[in-house]
Order: structure tokens, then C-alpha cells, then sequence
């Protein structure tokens, strides 16, 4: 048995120089090593042995893998040092590959060029956490107790608060932006004019034209004597800007019940130019955002006279404005990470 191993070793050691590559040695490493290698079938013949005798040769057999082992990890670390880093020759008087370059989202792009549009207009730029309480979510905007926008099927309210009894307790994944605003007028007071971005969460179905998770952009004017006309003409400067030219609105009554009175506003399909298509489901029009004038109840929260101050109000869907900007059929593809989709607003 120990000429066996003294062969094994020698004929081993000398198969270890001849490997040119990490399979070659992976794979001579089992034939020695393996479960079923040569070497652990020369180990089974130690059981044959008188107890002296065994205990010499299991020490000799041990000795023997030791080195082995030892002889394949230097030639596996031989192999690495050697290996090239490329599987060509590299030629440098090529002109070289340039590396891909990363891009805006195109809702980031859209907040980064509405917040300069309203810097110029003397906007503050406002921005706060997506965890709201009921009180500001709701009760501080006027919202009856029996409203349905206050249940779980339209709010995900956060696990372990949802039957608390105080609403400054109850907690939820913000459904809109508009609760911030009476927590931004309460620390800052009146007069004031700011915008707010950020992403908002509804829990309802999502399909081609809506989202559990998208994007909203407030913008909110204060002051003692604000004419409604000047409302209408920021409505329009900020669509004109996001577009790059003059993009047709319309305001229709509706209701909210954080402003009195408020108004659906529309902008004229681009894609049609009002004569309808897919996009505007045949009626020319798209409502981009909810406005008004702040109900004299959520003024009342944020600890101002609504004798004295009023002001204008609204919610931009970034996403409806990016759709209409790029020409986007499906909303779901802004939140889709598809690379394909993505390495276009490169």
C-alpha cells in the first residue's frame, strides 16, 4: 500500500504541472480525490490491515492527501494569476467601446422642470414623508367620517393602527398630497405660495390609465386677495411649459371636499388634437387634475382666517402629463423597470 501511494502521489503531481486550465485540474481533482477516486479506493484496503499496520499507512494516507490537496490549491492560484482578463488579444490602437450612460426617469425628469418653472414663479419646493395619520390625510381636508375614500379598500392603512380611535394615530400610506398642505401652512403660515411632489397610493385595480403607486405634483397659492383668473392663467402657463407650447383647458365644476368651489380641468388631447382617440377615449379631452379655491374648513385646520385669506389649488397627475408628452399607451409601463422602455429618455 505505500508504493501505491508514492505512485499515486508522484504520477498525481506530475498530472497537476500538465493542467492548463481550471477545468482540467477540477476535474483531475475528482479523479484522485472524488468519492470514488483512486485515492479513496486505495483507503479502503486499510481495513484489511493488522491494527499496528493500519495505524502507519492511515497516517501516511493522510500525509499524502495533505499534499495533494496542497498541490492542486497552488496550481488553481497559479491558473488565476495566469489567467487573461480578456478571451482576445487586446488591441489598443482600436478606438474604444463607450460605456452605456444612465438617464432621468421620465416622471423625474417631469418634477425636475416643474419645480423650475415654479421656482420662477417664487414657488417654494415642499416635500415630506409618504406615511400620513387620518388627521391630515383626511379630517384636516374636510372629509365627512363616512367617506369611502377613508376605507381600506381605497387606503392602505398600516398594520396595527388601523382600529385606533384617534386619527392622529391611525396610520396609512398617503392617498393624495393634499394633507401635507395644512401641515406645510401650520408651520409656515400665510402668505405662502408652494409646490409639492411626490408618490401617492391607492389600493384599487391597475390597467392601462391607472396604478396602485404614481405620482402627484400640488401646487398651492394663499393670499388675502387672490383673483380666480390668476388660477386659470398658472393652470396654463405650467401645462405650456411642461409641453412647449399653448395647450387648450377647460375647467368643469366638481366636487372635493377640500376646496369650494373645485373643478375637474382638462387639457385638449395632443395625440388627437381634440378629435378624439384611444388615449382620450374618443372625447378629445383628459383630465390632468383636480383645483379650486381651499374649502374654508381646511383653512380653518391650518389655523387661518378664511375671512381673510384665500387662494388657489391643484393636483397634477404627472403620470397623465408624461403619457400625453411621450406618446405613452400604459401607465403600468412607468413603474415596469423594462430596461426597453426605460433606455428610451436616455
Amino acid at each position: 500500500m505505500k508504493e501505491q501511494l508514492q505512485a499515486l502521489e508522484s504520477q498525481t503531481l506530475a498530472q497537476i504541472a500538465d493542467c492548463a486550465s481550471d477545468s482540467e485540474l477540477n476535474e483531475l481533482k475528482q479523479t484522485i480525490l472524488g468519492r470514488k477516486g483512486e485515492l479513496t479506493q486505495i483507503l479502503k484496503g486499510l481495513g484489511k490491515l493488522e491494527p499496528e499496520q493500519r495505524k502507519i499507512m492511515g497516517q501516511a494516507s493522510n500525509e499524502t492527501k495533505n499534499r495533494l490537496n496542497q498541490a492542486f490549491d497552488a496550481k488553481e492560484t497559479e491558473l488565476l494569476q495566469n489567467k487573461h482578463i480578456l478571451p482576445y488579444d487586446l488591441d489598443l490602437t482600436q478606438p474604444g467601446i463607450m460605456p452605456g450612460t444612465g438617464g432621468l426617469h421620465p416622471i423625474t425628469k417631469l418634477i425636475y422642470e416643474l419645480n423650475d418653472a415654479f421656482r420662477s414663479l417664487n414657488f417654494t419646493i415642499f416635500e415630506e414623508n409618504e406615511i400620513s395619520s387620518e388627521q391630515y390625510a383626511f379630517d384636516n381636508l374636510n372629509f365627512p367620517e363616512d367617506h369611502p375614500a377613508r376605507e381600506s379598500m381605497d387606503t392602505y392603512w398600516l398594520e396595527g393602527t388601523e382600529d385606533e380611535q384617534d386619527p392622529a394615530k391611525r396610520h396609512c400610506l398617503r392617498p393624495h398630497l393634499t394633507g401635507a398642505s395644512v401641515r406645510y401652512l401650520q408651520e409656515h403660515g400665510a402668505p405662502c405660495r408652494f409646490v409639492y411632489p411626490g408618490r401617492v397610493f391607492r389600493n384599487e385595480s391597475t390597467d392601462p390609465s391607472h396604478e396602485r403607486a404614481f405620482y402627484q405634483y400640488e401646487a398651492l397659492i394663499i393670499e388675502e386677495n387672490f383673483p380666480f383668473a390668476s388660477g386659470q392663467l398658472l393652470i396654463s402657463t405650467i401645462l405650456n411649459q411642461v409641453f412647449g407650447r399653448e395647450i387648450k383647458t377647460r375647467m368643469r365644476a366638481g366636487f372635493f371636499p377640500f376646496v369650494e368651489p373645485g373643478f375637474e380641468i382638462d387639457m385638449q388631447c395632443i395625440q388627437c388634437g381634440g378629435k378624439g382617440c384611444s388615449l382620450c377615449k374618443h372625447v378629445g379631452w383628459l383630465e390632468v387634475m383636480p383645483g379650486g379655491t381651499p374649502h374654508p374648513n381646511v383653512l380653518k385646520a391650518a389655523g387661518l382666517d378664511p375671512e381673510r385669506w384665500t387662494g388657489f389649488y391643484i393636483d397634477i397627475g404627472l403620470e397623465r402629463l408624461a403619457m400625453m408628452r411621450y406618446g405613452i399607451p400604459d401607465v403600468r409601463l412607468f413603474h415596469s423597470a423594462d430596461l426597453r422602455f426605460l433606455e428610451q429618455f436616455d
